[in-house]
């Protein structure tokens, strides 16, 4: 069974068609990009899978689970990280972790995911500042401890890095390599090509809501005879 099966999936918005029928899969265990430009589909379609907005048309499957038919079925098993995302700022980073931590676990198995998510942060003492205190560094550390604390089994992780140092943005993706050796299949979307080549097994590259491109990142610098992946997606973009 693949990790994610999407097939003829379109998103409306009245008249505008947001995403047309696009159709990808994603194994289990890998890291999956789905790139494009601004307004090309990709946030549409990640909020989508995470239950947060309806399917005009077609289907989707998280291992097995109709994100249609069975949306509580499909949040019971992804973790979802919007670029926007943002934590209570009158806590500290301990504090909103194990607030985070009773909607998904008790007791001693909750202990334990907080103080995963407290290792996973990589914060030391400033786990107990304020939220408010924080850098944007910081912040994107302990949201990415909030949403993989709970070992999904699919996370959905959108532009995961933006705005981060070179430190920061490194370590990050050290942490999303490691998650995936731990059998967590990971969809990713990111407008930063060096990083989608680097962490990513496969790639689907949409414009104008339609699929143009897919394939493991060697592949497509062959097929386009690129350098690199953000000269594939330029040729791909530009037509």
């Amino acid at each position: 069974m693949d990790a994610l099966m999407v097939k003829d999936f379109t998103k409306s918005y009245g008249k505008h068609v947001g995403v047309d029928g696009i159709s990808f899969n994603v194994k289990h265990g890998e890291i999956f990009g789905l790139i494009g430009p601004n307004g090309a589909g990709k946030t549409t379609t990640l909020r989508v899978l995470s239950t947060l907005l309806s399917v005009t048309s077609g289907e989707m499957y998280v291992y097995g689970k109709s994100v249609v038919d069975e949306p509580n079925e499909v949040r019971r098993i992804i973790s979802y990280l919007p670029e926007d995302a943002g934590a209570y700022k009158h806590l500290t980073g301990r504090q909103y972790l194990d607030f985070i931590s009773t909607f998904f676990a008790s007791g001693e198995e909750r202990k334990r995911m907080v103080s995963r998510g407290m290792e996973i942060t990589g914060l030391g003492d400033r786990i107990n500042s304020k939220v408010d205190t924080y850098s944007k560094g910081m912040m994107r550390r302990l949201l990415i401890a909030r949403a993989i604390m709970t070992r999904p089994k699919f996370a959905i992780l959108d532009e995961v890095t933006s705005g981060l140092d070179v430190v920061n943005a490194t370590e990050i993706r050290q942490i999303i390599k490691d998650l995936s050796s731990e059998g967590v299949t990971i969809l990713l979307s990111s407008h930063n090509m060096f990083e989608v080549e680097y962490l990513c097994d496969r790639v689907a590259l949409i414009d104008k809501g339609k699929i143009v491109a897919e394939g493991a990142p060697g592949e497509l610098k062959r097929k386009y005879q690129a350098e690199n992946l953000e000269e594939v997606f330029t040729k791909v973009v530009r037509g």
